[in-house]
């Protein structure tokens, strides 16, 4: 690991100019191996390089401005000088304009900060994996969460400083207490914890029903459902029934209603019939016994 400390020279700002055009921003180690770049970044680490453009960017940034114009100025042909220019000025014609493309570069670079806040929530969420499975009673050192994750996945150089700073930063947003030496995940308000007991007071029972409760419920409504259409319509069908027997009843009773008056008027006639019968017997009677009065009499009648 490299001095960071150590004075930045030229070719080695060159160099990083030239990787960063070449891999993009934020993709330090990609840089440091690329066999271009590598004689001379090798004793940089992934935060000096990152350090070092973030100065760059900033310097450059602010002169950019003023070298925008500068083409304009070049691009007049009344303004080029008629005479070659010699090899050395040649040269050095050339760098500005390879710093130009590099001022470019960085304009464009320097909205393309996600790759740090994705590795700040990567770098997050192995530390809170860490303490997790550790699980001391009074929080884990850094020692023991830099170990935990060396052991699961490759780590950069600078590592540790880098672990310690993330650490520190979660404490700062809340999300980490440090205890002495040692680091756990803050536990949550009782508010939080109580909070769950309150709404299951609350009269919505079926909102916290498992779902096999919940099928369970389904599958009952349903054979319910279906008991209570079945009776409905059992009813429905002794409704239908009964009204049929009344009106079967009904017939009945007309039927012997006339029938019965059918009957009483046969039964007058009957009598009438019988006492002419008797009459007629009583004349023949007369008749026979030569009293011609009275059978005229009966006669008569």
């Amino acid at each position: 690991m490299g001095n960071p400390k150590q004075k930045w020279t030229s070719e080695e700002e060159e160099a990083l100019r030239a990787g960063v055009a070449k891999h993009g921003a934020g993709k330090w180690k990609n840089i440091q191996r690329d066999p271009e770049f590598n004689h001379l970044l090798f004793s940089r680490s992934n935060i000096d390089l990152k350090d070092k453009w973030r100065n760059l960017s900033v310097a450059n940034g602010q002169g950019s401005r003023e070298k925008s114009k500068a083409p304009k100025t070049k691009a007049n042909p009344a303004e080029a000088p008629a005479t070659p220019l010699p090899v050395a000025q040649t040269s050095a014609s050339i760098a500005p304009s390879t710093q130009d493309v590099s001022t470019d570069v960085v304009m464009v670079d320097s909205s393309r900060l996600l790759p740090e806040g994705n590795n700040a929530a990567k770098y997050n969420a192995i530390i809170f994996e860490a303490l997790s499975t550790l699980k001391e009673p009074n929080g884990s050192d850094s020692s023991a969460i830099a170990t935990y994750i060396e052991q699961r996945q490759e780590v950069p150089q600078n590592f540790k400083r880098a672990l310690s700073s993330r650490l520190r930063r979660l404490v700062q947003q809340d999300k980490l207490e440090k205890v002495q030496n040692c680091y756990r995940i803050k536990s949550k308000p009782q508010l939080d914890t109580r909070s769950p007991m309150i709404r299951q007071n609350e009269p919505q029972p079926r909102q916290v029903q498992s779902i096999g409760y919940l099928g369970n419920t389904v599958e009952e409504a349903a054979v319910s459902a279906a008991y209570k259409i079945a009776e409905a319509e059992n009813k429905s069908f002794v409704a239908a029934e009964a009204v049929k027997e009344a009106e079967r009843v009904s017939t009945m009773a007309e039927n012997m209603e006339s029938f019965l008056q059918f009957a009483t008027d046969c039964f007058d006639q009957s009598i009438n019939c019988k006492l002419r019968f008797l009459c007629i017997l009583l004349a023949v009677h007369l008749v026979l016994s030569h009293d011609s009065y009275n059978s005229f009499a009966v006669l008569v009648l």
